[in-house]
């Protein structure tokens, strides 16, 4: 059992607000209404406590992929807990379908053990027109009778599939995905504006690291990024690492979807935690220099080396956005596309006791997952 914890003194971020001179009761593995008598309190003035992070979009970390094997999964998970991400979805790239099963089922077996928490297919129903990082030869279109394949491979965790809705069988696709209650995301795609809204009216609420892997936003030809944007119905990824996005582009998401329409995620890759090198993002071999990942062959950007602690700390502090549109953005959003807002996502009694601590320069101090510190706090 986690021993009983007050967090005593930092800016809470709550629902409600942020409470400065909060405190935060945790009690075994869950946050307390009130403070457990035999309770360890920890002075953390002059921090922020937030809740734990919540990942979308997530390829690996740590030199591992969630490709890869069980210990090679555990560890991409562990590597991005160091970070901030007490929740994360884990994401496939494009391979073979049969390849794509095995791992579901795989994926499925760490969700079950509460490691993950479900999984996300990103291809192989993506137009190869915009098919970024993806093996071009293993794309195919969004046969509905496929896209069951998968999801049922993931027996109950699969999360989301991304697609491209113009291709054929795209918006039959979307259907049956908001049948069968998976979150269908509408990326890697050269869809106009008409296709997006039909998508849209399909049942598609995501929109897969919006602005990328996507026609840019045109005067005469909106293309998928206004009607995204536009609709309320719609959640927006934003990859905030600097590279994927100018400021502007995503102080215009911000602007004209609102913080409750954001979801923040790292869409990262095996260097995530590591650093610079070579690697291989599926069967494709990608080169990282200074932090930023590219293809090998032909130099398309392949994922990020983001974790979401650094995204927090740019959001605050290079693109200006509110603290607590930020935690809506990394946490409120993400935990409620999954299904998931009555276990993680806020800091609010009776949920999982997952919360993130912050120094006053929004530098990551400590980071507690259920109840267990995964950081222990760094304090001065």
């Amino acid at each position: 059992m986690a021993p009983s914890t007050v967090l005593a003194g930092a800016r809470v971020v709550l629902p409600t607000g942020i409470v400065t001179d909060g405190r935060v009761a945790v009690e075994g593995t869950r946050i307390a209404a009130a403070s457990p008598a035999d309770a360890e309190v920890i002075d953390v003035r002059g921090h922020w406590v937030v809740p734990g992070f919540v990942d979308l979009h997530n390829h690996g970390g740590g030199g591992a992929s969630f490709s890869g094997t069980a210990d090679e999964i555990l560890t991409a998970v562990r590597t991005h807990r160091l970070h901030g991400s007490t929740t994360l979805v884990a994401s496939t790239v494009t391979d073979d379908m049969d390849f794509l099963v095995k791992q579901a089922g795989l994926l499925a077996e760490l969700a079950e053990q509460g490691d993950i928490a479900g999984i996300h297919f990103e291809g192989p129903f993506i137009s190869p027109c915009r098919k970024g990082a993806h093996a071009e030869e293993l794309l195919r279109d969004p046969d509905p009778a496929e896209v069951l394949r998968l999801v049922e491979a993931g027996r109950g965790w699969t999360r989301m599939v991304t697609l491209a809705a113009e291709l054929p069988g795209g918006i039959d696709s979307v259907r049956l995905l908001a049948e069968q209650g998976v979150i269908a995301a509408i990326g890697h795609t050269d869809a106009t504006y008409e296709q997006t809204k039909e998508a849209i009216d399909a049942g598609a609420t995501v929109a897969t690291h919006l602005f990328n892997a996507m026609p840019p936003l045109g005067h005469r030809s909106p293309g998928p990024v206004a009607a995204l944007l536009e609709d309320e119905r719609v959640t927006v990824e934003l990859i905030n690492d600097g590279t994927h996005l100018h400021p502007a582009a995503l102080e215009l998401a911000f602007r004209h979807a609102g913080a409750g329409r954001v979801a923040f995620i790292t869409d990262a890759m095996d260097a995530a935690g590591i650093g610079d090198g070579r690697y291989m993002l599926g069967p494709l071999e990608v080169e990282v220099s200074e932090g930023v990942a590219r293809l090998v062959q032909g130099g398309s950007i392949a994922g990020s080396t983001l974790t979401l602690d650094r995204a927090f700390k740019r959001a605050v502090t290079v693109d200006r956005v509110p603290v607590e549109d930020v935690v809506t953005a990394l946490s409120v959003n993400p935990a409620r596309l999954l299904g998931l807002a009555d276990q993680v996502g806020s800091l609010e009694p009776g949920k999982d006791a997952d919360l993130v601590l912050l120094d006053d320069s929004f530098d990551l101090k400590g980071v507690m997952r259920r109840g267990e510190w995964v950081v222990d706090p760094q304090l001065p």
